[in-house]
């Protein structure tokens, strides 16, 4: 119960002091999401603490994750006129955006002849990390084998997003939030509000109609791989 406890504390003070460091040197090597389970792993290691036991205490900051998704209603209200006005072109870019990142992952895994396991565990990497693990759950996946591969996406996401915005010329904020959002989940939000605030209430309301469709869909293209 105490080395839980201790594993929990342990990791919100590594995230605090990379989320710190990332505000001084804002580059994506030295992000939270990768910088915190890197020295978790190291920390774990050397102290021989096995995961198990890690996960008595850090299993709540997965519990917590997903309560906090309703955090995202406060911008969704405040430019709920624009969301109106752009719904059947967020609702139509979302959806082949979601279709598409589904079958390509489980395309890629096949021709890389990957097993079940993977092939399942990677299809929704492209959604929020609570709503991920559920889906793979279900379909038969391995939740923290997904969690792995969301945030590698939600990595290249933040770090490929700003070159595609570049290289495309993409002004329109409203394509901006979609791009991220529908790509790169949570991490891709956090780049969005970099952006703009209304950039990246597209892009929450992207994850979160990302994540519905994934849902919906994730079945039923498992059914189709059998």
């Amino acid at each position: 119960m105490i080395t839980g406890l201790l594993s929990l504390v342990f990791t919100l003070v590594i995230y605090y002091l990379a989320k710190r460091l990332y505000k001084i040197r804002p580059k994506v090597y030295l992000s939270p999401l990768l910088i915190t389970p890197l020295f978790l792993v190291i920390g774990l290691m050397w102290a021989q603490i096995p995961y198990e036991t890690y996960q008595a205490g850090g299993k709540w900051l997965s519990t917590m994750l997903q309560p906090a998704t309703v955090a995202f209603a406060v911008p969704l209200y405040k430019y709920y006129n624009v969301l109106k006005k752009h719904a059947v072109e967020i609702l139509i870019s979302v959806l082949t955006g979601s279709v598409v990142a589904m079958f390509s992952s489980a395309f890629l895994a096949e021709w890389l002849h990957l097993d079940n396991d993977l092939i399942t565990s990677l299809i929704p990497r492209s959604i929020t990390t609570p709503i991920a693990m559920n889906v793979s759950q279900v379909i038969g996946g391995v939740p923290n084998i997904t969690a792995v591969f969301v945030i590698i996406t939600g990595l290249l996401g933040t770090m490929l997003g700003p070159l595609v915005v570049k290289l495309f010329r993409i002004e329109n904020e409203v394509a901006r939030g979609v791009l991220f959002g529908t790509s790169a989940h949570g991490t891709g939000t956090s780049k969005a509000f970099e952006l703009s605030s209304l950039t990246g209430t597209i892009s929450s309301i992207s994850m979160i109609l990302a994540a519905l469709f994934t849902l919906g869909a994730a079945p039923m293209l498992i059914s189709l791989l059998q």
